[in-house]
Formats: C-alpha cells, sequence, structure tokens
C-alpha cells in the first residue's frame, strides 16, 4: 500500500531527504497516524508532501524498514525515491477524481495517509 506523508518544509523538506538518502520518519503524535505507521511494510512506496509552506506534493519515497517496538513512537526508516517532474499541488489533488472521498480532505491534520494504487499513479504521473 502506498502512503502520503505529510512534512513541513521548514522543518524537514524534500530537498533535506535528497540531501540525506534516507531518514527515520518519527515524532508523530496523532493515534490514527501512529497506527498507520506501525503498519508500513518495508518496500512500500511513499509520496512526500509539503504541508504549510508550498502544499504540495514534491516527491517518493520507499520504507527501507519499521521498528514498532515502541507503539507510540514507531521509526520508519525511508529512502529517497525521486523528485517529482511536476509537484502536485493541493489544489489539484482536491479536484482529482482519484481523491473523491479521500481521508486526506476527510481528516486534514492527519500527517500519514494510505493512498490508493491509483492515487499514487495519479500523483507521480
Amino acid at each position: 500500500m502506498p502512503y502520503l506523508l505529510k512534512s513541513e518544509p521548514d522543518k524537514y523538506s524534500y530537498d533535506d531527504l535528497q540531501r540525506d538518502g534516507e531518514t527515520i520518519w518519527d515524532g508523530i503524535k496523532n493515534p490514527q497516524a501512529l497506527m498507520t505507521l506501525r503498519n508500513m511494510k518495508k518496500g512500500e512506496k511513499c509520496i512526500i508532501y509539503h504541508s504549510n509552506v508550498g502544499k504540495e506534493a514534491v516527491g517518493t519515497a520507499t520504507v527501507l524498514s519499521v521498528d514498532a517496538t515502541d507503539p507510540k513512537n514507531p521509526a520508519v526508516r525511508l529512502k529517497v525515491g525521486k523528485r517529482l517532474k511536476t509537484p502536485k499541488p493541493l489544489a489539484a489533488i482536491r479536484e482529482a477524481g482519484v481523491f473523491q472521498g479521500s481521508i486526506m480532505f476527510r481528516q486534514f491534520r492527519l500527517s500519514v495517509v494510505p493512498l490508493s494504487d491509483e492515487q499514487y499513479d495519479w500523483l507521480i504521473a
């Protein structure tokens, strides 16, 4: 299952992930988002979305590992993928038919959102 991971670019941007090559995706507090992180599997694909500043999907990443020994702070190790050729702004995502009824727009504050394969494909197209 693919995921959309929200990041505030003034704290940790996709450029930072590209520079680092990989990172631990942690520090999430929302119980639903924590559950989603704990359920991630090695090899799953992710989209990195800049929230607050930019408000657009900007690049891809892959889950390298998940350490859920501390259920309140699961550590998901991500490897950088590729920057999207065309970032997808929030307005375009909202208007796309594949996102109708998406949890992304029902629960705005979730920092980790499961995606369908169709939604992932639309974002990277």
